[in-house]
């Protein structure tokens, strides 16, 4: 049984996944996906070409990743895809937001990178050769990023620990792709709260795309997908410039 797995398919680029994989990838038996919200998952399974098979739970909760693993251990199918889109982001100074909501930074650790791995050492013993990985993590990893500390660095670590997976699977044909988009017209914002930065403004890019150039990225085999031309500048720049200028110039007029 050939399979696509997708984390966080209720809504945002993770329910996109959902809609487009079936049309990069013809031959899949089942679409697995996985969220919280089980009234969502089973709205989008409706309007899927493909058979689905719904897993309601919180990647966090060791119980519900038991009840995956049992699940692959019974049916041992091949994973196709794995899509780890699970996340969520709070802006706010590291202070301002655990007094307002303390748990948020864990949660995001948890979720965004403990949860992330889980998930895919829990998937390998099923992916072969010409299996795909998409890890979502953002263009927020090139930098660390004062108001957005925690979720940036919680995205730094998906990236380099895609491209150091990435490398280690490159002889067995499994590859790795770190997504890697600048702001995304998603609910992501509504946790998150609101861009003020007119840059990220500027640069909001539709998750429709930012799929399709993820999948895209997946199939040539790319280590990291970064979609648009701002976002793509920002790598390289990034790479140029000293960390602490970059730091300098995102604390103006914020103290």
């Amino acid at each position: 049984m050939k399979i696509a797995v997708i984390t966080g398919a209720s809504s945002g680029m993770g329910r996109e996944f959902v809609r487009q994989i079936p049309h990069f990838y013809m031959n899949l038996d089942e679409l697995w996906i996985i969220s919280r919200r089980k009234d969502r998952l089973e709205a989008i399974a409706k309007t899927c070409s493909v058979p689905v098979r719904i897993f309601a739970g919180d990647l966090t909760d060791p119980m519900f990743l038991q009840t995956v693993k049992d699940t692959l251990q019974r049916l041992r199918p091949d994973i196709r895809m794995l899509v780890n889109a699970a996340g969520f982001g709070k802006s706010g100074t590291v202070l301002d937001i655990a007094k307002e909501e303390w748990p948020a930074q864990s949660e995001m650790v948890r979720l965004n990178c403990e949860a992330l791995t889980n998930m895919t050492l829990l998937c390998a013993p099923y992916l072969s050769q010409g299996s795909r990985i998409l890890q979502i993590a953002s263009a927020a990893a090139f930098a660390p990023q004062p108001q957005f500390a925690v979720y940036a660095a919680t995205k730094s670590y998906v990236l380099s620990f895609s491209r150091a997976l990435g490398a280690e699977w490159k002889k067995k044909g499994i590859y790795v792709t770190a997504v890697c988009p600048g702001p995304v017209d998603t609910e992501f914002f509504e946790r998150c709260g609101q861009p003020e930065n007119p840059l990220k403004k500027m640069t909001m890019a539709k998750a429709p795309n930012v799929v399709k150039q993820a999948l895209l990225d997946a199939r040539r085999k790319k280590a990291v997908s970064i979609f648009g031309f701002w976002m793509r500048a920002l790598y390289i720049l990034v790479r140029i410039v000293p960390v602490s200028w970059i730091l300098n110039v995102q604390t103006i007029g914020k103290k």
